[in-house]
């Protein structure tokens, strides 16, 4: 019985072993050593809450702990328009190596983001290598270093904060535990001063073709124009604006797709742009476009036309409610269930792809009681309908949270659309002895 007993239990000691380091070292912000890269000015290193939830296979119930970071910058002082490029280090993990097996090098992978505040707002999404070295068993983790790059649109003081990482496992699996901040932001770690003009201009149209015959339809485009503004597109003759014209209005993330019918055969390029002329400041291009000539028509000949109409970006659920599972009061653990069947449909053509985000609030019950919306994961999964120009692909299994995660999404390109089906297993850990009674949160899509 012996032997039988050892070749059975190894293999669970080294999964527990695994999977135990994966959920505990995010806590206090992972494997990945490195030396950090040195700061123009000097920054100070914070300490903020941070809740990480373990992937579920761990066993381990979401863990609550004290991450110490550190945000430095290679230009303390840019000026508008100059790219800074931003290093998110964690200075002092909050957890140590809580098994006696030793954790092989170079296995985690980070990634996160820098929340931006004052002058300018946002989100820098950074990353780090795949590099690590050895951990002993029992040993204390080392920090690691994430980089990424911004570009200053505003003059003024802009605040730099840690937010939100995620760690990925390549070790017997390849597993995510992300970490969110608690009672974001985090405190500011870094500050910016940038000098120069105003707001830089990063309104952008794409064309979905090139070139065309005359009285050709082309897709256009527009991104980072004021949401709600009225939009003209229009042809170009050098500093001139020809007979072609048509109108918009940006939506309210400043994004806009117009059909302009291009006729005139001394245009030579497409703008857009807002208010009652030209203006480079308030407007995009101009972006090349040929006309081709044709519409002559033979003696004896009849030209046949036809329009192809540009549809919407829109998506239907299976259902609005999903039941998940019931758990013991004392026990908790995981109340699992599968999101209702989404089905997006893009009709739009042109260049742009989607993304399907959700967010969920907290769990309601009894008596004022909640469970932390933070305590909500999901595995998602996409198929694309053949024949489809685009192909979807699944967000990262992970917490859905307050803040919110990505289902799926589509890139941008050359040509876009198509029909998609959109799943998610879900899984609310819910703590041991969190009391009796039926709880409930709203789970929010959102397509753009």
């Amino acid at each position: 019985m012996r032997p039988t007993m050892r070749r059975s239990t190894e293999p669970r000691r080294r999964w527990a072993a695994a999977l135990g380091i994966t959920a505990l070292v995010v806590t206090g912000g992972g494997l990945l050593g490195g030396p950090a890269q040195a700061a123009a000015t000097a920054s100070v290193a914070v300490d903020f809450p941070t809740h990480c939830i373990p992937p579920p296979i761990a066993g381990i119930p979401p863990i609550d702990g004290t991450t110490t970071a550190q945000i430095t910058v290679d230009d303390a002082t840019p000026q508008v328009g100059d790219t800074v490029a931003v290093t998110y280090t964690v200075v002092v993990p909050a957890a140590s190596n809580p098994v006696d097996l030793a954790l092989p090098a170079d296995i985690m992978t980070p990634t996160g983001k820098v929340t931006l505040g004052g002058a300018q707002s946002g989100d820098v999404t950074v990353a780090g290598p795949k590099k690590n070295p050895p951990v002993p068993g029992k040993g204390a983790f080392p920090s690691f270093s994430m980089t990424g790059t911004f570009t200053v649109t505003a003059p003024g003081a802009i605040t730099l904060s840690p937010g939100d990482y995620n760690i990925h496992t390549s070790y017997i699996m390849e597993l995510d535990t992300p970490c969110t901040v608690t009672g974001p932001p985090a405190p500011v770690s870094e500050t910016v001063v940038a000098t120069g003009g105003g707001q830089v201009n990063e309104r952008a149209v794409q064309l979905s073709a090139a070139s065309g015959h005359a009285g050709a339809e082309v897709t256009v485009t527009g991104t980072k124009f004021t949401p709600g503004a009225g939009i003209t597109v229009a042809g170009r003759d050098g500093d001139a604006q020809t007979g072609d014209t048509t109108t918009a209005t940006a939506d309210g993330s400043g994004a806009f797709t117009a059909r302009l019918a291009v006729s005139d055969p001394d245009t030579t390029g497409i703008v857009a742009y807002e208010g009652g002329a030209w203006d480079a400041e308030k407007g995009a291009g101009p972006l090349a476009y040929t006309v081709t000539g044709g519409g002559e028509i033979p003696d004896g000949s009849q030209q046949l036309t036809t329009t192809v109409r540009a549809g919407t970006l829109s998506m239907t659920q299976a259902g609005d409610s999903v039941q998940l599972s019931g758990v013991d009061f004392g026990r908790g653990g995981a109340s699992t269930g599968d999101l209702r069947t989404v089905t997006v449909e893009d009709f739009r053509g042109g260049p742009a792809g989607w993304s399907l985000t959700g967010k969920v609030t907290d769990f309601k019950g009894p008596g004022g009681a909640r469970i932390s919306a933070d305590a909500l994961g999901w595995t998602p999964s996409c198929a694309t309908k053949p024949g489809s120009p685009s192909t979807c692909a699944a967000g990262s299994a992970g917490a859905v949270g307050s803040a919110g995660a990505t289902l799926a999404s589509t890139p941008d390109g050359a040509a876009t659309g198509g029909e998609f089906t959109v799943d998610a297993g879900l899984s609310l850990d819910v703590p041991a002895f969190t009391g009796a009674g039926s709880y409930a949160g709203v789970l929010t899509l959102t397509l753009t």
